[in-house]
């Protein structure tokens, strides 16, 4: 018997093909309602009875699956706005996958705002909210922002964290969606869903007595954090390690390190030697088979045959880009640099990475030309006012890294 309904803010790869995809696919939800501000995206969706297409990319090929009995609602429209606080008020299940956490209170309309109504209003025995943006705290901070709100959160409302390893685009060029033979979203608009296969997605342990969520093919972690740090210290590092070494080697598409061996041998190293060797050394006493050298080399390989998959066909613009945001001191590339020191262990692979960065952040400001001593301003002017006792070492790491090429 379906019970459960759910409710999803952004209508983005993450969301289609993941958490309105699940619920889709468990047959447990009476309603799907998604609540997206592109108001030509949700008249297209409309027209075709609710239904859309995700594409998935597995190591063979991609499949065209249809999403169908979709609700989608723009909150920025008087009547569209009612109907979707009606849906939130039955919801059990919600889910923000936005730009960042930075728009979970943004306009009158904002999502805290709306999810609060809903909440006040609800007739649902309890709910769960997950939150999909790249933010190890996002429940924290959306819980407080609708804490705000209300004065108290209901005891039966529960806020998840998730750690989302599943990569995903938009392709959103006509020929592109031609040639790649993929489904657009929905007739009539020029953009698709392009997502992996992989489906391995860790969320907060609901702790809510007597409730099961809908959506059951998710992994439950009483603490999330160390997968956290997993996920940024190892496939994102990595993941931004590759695409600046691929793009100052002029290539276009992560598949091109297929057959680059030295490349993938440096990440390799990385990723194991030091991401890895410093995060099982954090927390081997934590038990799970995350943090243990067959494991974490499991995670490694597997990862790094993803990252490279033809048919999910990223590029590496797109994997580099904001490469000011993935440099900063505690971001990726940097912060898994410093764990590793922080170990014993001397991340000269990592180093390799943030040396591309840096190259590849200053080519975009100087073109082609750049020294030592730009990369050095850059960094400086990169880092601000952050502060770390490794500093020094991370400095002499990099330069060591760029001289060698």
């Amino acid at each position: 018997m379906k019970q459960h309904v759910f409710t999803g803010f952004g209508f983005g790869p993450i969301q289609s093909g993941l958490f309105a995809a699940e619920a889709f696919k468990s047959g447990n939800f009476k309603r799907i309602v998604i609540a997206e501000i592109d108001q030509k995206l949700v008249d297209a969706v409309r027209a075709n009875n609710g239904s859309y297409y995700v594409n998935v990319a597995s190591s063979t090929g991609i499949e065209a699956v249809k999403i169908e009995g979709i609700e989608i609602f723009n909150p920025s429209n008087d009547n569209d706005r009612v109907e979707l606080l009606k849906a939130l008020s039955q919801s059990t299940e919600i889910c923000t996958s936005l730009p960042s956490v930075n728009f979970y209170d943004s306009g009158q309309n904002s999502v805290a705002a709306l999810i609060s109504q809903g909440l006040q209003n609800s007739i649902a025995k309890a709910a769960i909210i997950y939150t999909a943006e790249n933010n190890n705290h996002a429940a924290e901070i959306l819980e407080e922002k609708i804490k705000s709100k209300l004065g108290k959160i209901p005891a039966t409302v529960q806020f998840l964290n998730t750690v989302i390893g599943k990569m995903s685009q938009v392709v959103t060029d006509k020929d592109e969606i031609i040639q790649k033979k993929i489904m657009p979203i929905v007739p009539g608009i020029d953009r698709a869903f392009l997502v992996e296969e992989f489906n391995k997605i860790l969320v907060t342990k609901c702790k809510i007595k007597n409730f099961t969520p809908g959506i059951k093919v998710f992994i439950e972690k009483e603490d999330l954090l160390p997968f956290e740090e997993a996920k940024l210290y190892g496939h994102n590092a990595i993941h931004a390690l590759l695409a600046f070494l691929g793009a100052n080697k002029g290539y276009k598409k992560m598949a091109d390190f297929k057959n680059d061996k030295k490349i993938m041998q440096i990440a390799a190293d990385a990723f194991i030697n030091e991401s890895g060797a410093a995060l099982i050394k954090k927390y081997k006493n934590l038990g799970d088979s995350l943090f243990t050298e067959k494991g974490y080399r499991a995670f490694a390989e597997d990862l790094l045959e993803r990252i490279t998959n033809p048919y999910l066909d990223d590029t590496i613009e797109r994997a580099a880009r904001d490469p000011q945001r993935k440099l900063s001191l505690n971001d990726r590339i940097f912060g898994t640099m410093q764990l590793a020191l922080e170990f014993g262990i001397e991340p000269k692979n990592m180093a390799k990475g943030a040396a591309a960065g840096l190259i590849y952040y200053v080519k975009q400001n100087n073109g082609s030309r750049f020294s030592w001593d730009e990369l050095i301003i850059a960094l400086n002017r990169i880092w601000d006012k952050q502060e770390s006792k490794y500093k020094t070492k991370l400095i002499e790491l990099v330069k060591g890294a760029f001289q060698a090429d």
